[in-house]
Order: structure tokens, then sequence, then C-alpha cells
């Protein structure tokens, strides 16, 4: 019979243990990531352009010779620094620097180009002297020379919060002390896909180059990138939803390869690096077949009225009901589309707000960060008393403001000893049920007895005395 009791006890104190367990691992479950496709270069990334979130990586961070598609980073400061109509004209660098073996289109001392010329025959058919050029004009623009750029291309990579990445030359032209990480190289590229110039120029599979002061006949350009364009015939690689990039390649870089794809509200950036051809191209669309078809983007405004309830209370509404803030409509995260919005946490960031932005809050899953929103002033006009009843107001809530998954664990601690404990206590005090009755029972017969004899004792004396 106590043995029966014993296991009664101990299976429930293990079917209890396992529930409990049991929590923690269905909710990690349901956070997967989707399986990646096996890939073959050396590194590569797939980022989401606007959100930042990363949806594959490999090696990313590991530093490589990115070749050609340095230009980019060129391209990307040449526009922001430059009338489109401005001209350039070509040095002796430019030309006999980078021409002979390299990518170029055959430029002449002392001709010129203006900006956008460059910038087409830069990004379309990687010119290295056309590179070059832009470099030594923006340089001088600001004050400088060549050597300029080259210092602008690293402050600009450094402000992206890129940290394994040095330019030593503004084409990708071999060079120690030049490299660059798919991640980093990610970074850059979305950016540079930020800029409507530049996305106009990516895009283009062709363009032309009228007579100029060294050149009297036409040049005809196409893009190279052959999930854009059937550079050379080769239509083998196109991709449908491919919208622009850049091919990179050197004997020191192998093939390397920025490509951007646009569907259902996904923008998505490729970076290959180190990879023996074709793999560039098939690796890339590998990486986009992933992304499109297990990743969605859920607009934050339409899906999370938590957020748009933060904002309101903490940022308060006016008296004819304006208010002062308000969430960013365009924001959306990135989601598996095994997942529900539901499914992502957010909190706010305050390392990363921008000027002219309240606040940013940061969105995660699964452990990774897959989008942000800000939350930005509409203009409402307000006194400094709203501020100060809102910053003491936003003081008392933070105070209140516990993370429940703390409690929970503590809650689930302290059941599991106190169960423990019960069960111990219990197993002792069945144990010793029988001879603790026995003992109560002693008690109460000695009891018993006493009474008894003092009876008897009373029962005598009264009988003595009548006799």
């Amino acid at each position: 019979m106590k043995r029966k009791i014993r296991k009664r006890f101990f299976s429930a104190f293990l079917s209890i243990i396992c529930v409990l367990t049991l929590v923690p691992q269905q909710i990690s479950a349901e956070e997967k990531w989707p399986k990646a496709p096996e890939t073959e270069s050396k590194s590569a990334i797939l980022m989401e352009v606007n959100t930042g979130t990363i949806l594959y990586e490999k090696k990313s961070h590991e530093k490589h010779y990115p070749a050609s598609i340095t230009k980019i980073m060129t391209s990307l400061l040449a526009i922001e620094n430059c009338d489109m109509d401005e001209q350039v004209v070509f040095s002796a660098d430019a030309v006999y620097k980078n021409e002979g073996d390299t990518s170029n289109i055959g430029r002449d001392l002392g001709e010129i180009l203006t900006v956008e010329q460059c910038l087409y025959a830069v990004m379309l058919e990687s010119a290295n002297e056309c590179a070059y050029a832009l470099a030594e004009h923006v340089g001088e623009k600001m004050g400088g020379d060549y050597r300029t750029f080259i210092d602008m291309m690293n402050e600009r990579a450094k402000a992206l919060g890129c940290e394994n990445t040095h330019f030593n030359n503004s084409n990708g032209l071999p060079d120690e002390d030049h490299w660059v990480s798919a991640y980093d190289m990610a970074l850059i590229s979305a950016e540079a896909y930020k800029n409507e110039e530049f996305r106009k120029i990516t895009a283009s599979t062709s363009y032309s180059i009228p007579k100029t002061n060294k050149c009297k006949e036409v040049h005809y350009g196409h893009n190279h990138h052959k999930m854009l364009y059937p550079f050379r015939g080769d239509d083998m690689q196109l991709y449908e939803y491919c919208t622009g990039g850049k091919t990179g390649y050197t004997s020191a870089a192998n093939s390397t390869l920025v490509s951007y794809a646009e569907k259902d509200g996904l923008t998505l950036v490729c970076v290959v690096m180190d990879a023996d051809s074709p793999a560039h191209y098939t690796d890339t669309r590998k990486l986009f077949d992933y992304g499109f078809e297990h990743f969605q983007a859920l607009s934050i405004a339409e899906n999370d009225a938590v957020v748009g309830d933060s904002a309101r209370k903490n940022y308060g509404l006016m008296n004819n009901n304006e208010p002062y803030a308000k969430l960013d409509e365009s924001a959306y995260i990135i989601m598996p589309k095994t997942a529900q919005f539901s499914d992502a946490e957010f909190e706010e960031d305050k390392e990363n707000v921008e000027s002219g932005t309240l606040a940013r809050l940061k969105y995660t899953y699964a452990g990774r960060v897959v989008g942000q929103a800000d939350i930005v002033a509409t203009g409402t006009k307000v006194d400094n008393s709203y501020f100060e009843q809102q910053e003491s107001a936003e003081k008392t809530e933070n105070v209140r403001t516990v993370s429940i998954k703390p409690i929970m664990v503590a809650a689930v601690i302290v059941a599991i000893i106190a169960l423990a404990l019960l069960i111990y206590f219990g197993k002792k005090l069945y144990d010793n049920f029988y001879v603790i009755r026995h003992n109560m029972q002693m008690k109460r017969n000695e009891r018993a007895r006493f009474r008894v004899n003092k009876r008897k004792k009373r029962y005598r004396k009264r009988d003595r005395m009548f006799k």
C-alpha cells in the first residue's frame, strides 16, 4: 500500500515537471526561422533593404576583396555631392592607370563627360577610368584630390556602421589595403538603393554616350548584370524580379555580385563574395527565391494597435484631439510567413534615434531584429507644461512597467520547490502515520487508566468513611 501511494506521488511530481519544462520549448519551437538553402560562395548575405532585416548570412563579417562592387560606394558619393550635368575632365591618371586590361570604355586624356554619363558607364559597364575620374572630380570639388575622395568613402562606410571595411581606391582594382565584408557591403548597397537617382541608374539595361570633344562616335553600352540583362546573349541567368545591382571580378577577389530584387512588398539586396562562376548568380537566385517564398512584410501601423495606443498615451492628445506624435505609417517588419505579427516583440531603441524623431521602436523575432518604427512629431504646438506632465507620466509608467517573463519564471520555480517540499514532508508524514497513531492511542489509554484509578481511589476512600 505504501509503495503504491509513493508511486502516485512520484508520478504526479514528474508530470508537473514535464509540463512546466515543455512550456518554454513550445514557445521556442514557434519562433523558427525558415531553413535556408546551401550556397557555394565563400561569403554571402540576404538583407531586406528598408528594415535591415538579415534573412540569411554566411560568414558575412569576413573580409574579402570586393572588386568592382566597390563602385556602388563611388557612385553613391558622386550622386550625393554632384549635380548630374557637372563636367568631368579625364586626367592622365584616370586614363592611363585604369584602362589596358581592366574594364573601361576607352576614354581619352582631356575628354569631358558629365557626371551622369560617368555614372552610367561605372554602374553598367564597370568603367574603371570613369570611376577614377569621378573620384578626382568629387575630391577636387571638396577642396582636395583623389585621396580626399577615398577618405570620404571610408568615412561614409563608418557612418553606416561598417566595421570590416577599408577602401583604398574608387574602382576595386586589386589592392591589399582594399577590403570589405559581405555584411558591410549590404549596408552600403541598401543605403545606395534608397537614393532615387541610384535606383534609376542601376535598373537601366542600356545607355548611350553622345559624341564628345575627343570621341566623334556615339558609345552604346549595356548592363553587365546577367540577372537583369542578357549580356553577350547569355539569358540563362535572367531573374524576373531583379531590379539592378553590380558585378565584380578580379583574380584576387574571384566573382563578387550585388543584386537587388523586389516582390510582394519586399525589397531585397543580396551580396555574394569570393564565388566561382557561375555560383555568384546561382547562389543569388537561390537566396532571392528563399526570401520571397518564406518571408512577408507586415505593416506596423495596420497591425500593432498596442504601439499606436502607446504613442497616443505617451505623447498625448491636444484639446482638439490632434495628436502631437504619430507612428510612421510606412514602417513595416519582416516576418516568416509561418509567424504572426503578434509573435514579434518590440522595445524602445534609445541608441539609434535620428534627429527629428521622438522615439524609435525596435522589433525582434526569434532573436533577430526584423524592423523598426519611428514615432514622429506631427507639428502640433504645445506649451512646456504639457511636456512636463508627459515626462512625469512617462516616469510613473516606467516604474509600473515590469516584465512578465521574470515573474513567470519565478512563479514556476516557487511552484516546483513548494511541490517538492509537499511531497517530501507528505512522504515523511505517511511513513510515520502508524507510529504516530499508536503513540496517540497509548497516550489516550494512559489517560483513561489514570481516570479509572483516580475514581477507584475516590470510591475506596468513601467506603472507608462509611465503615
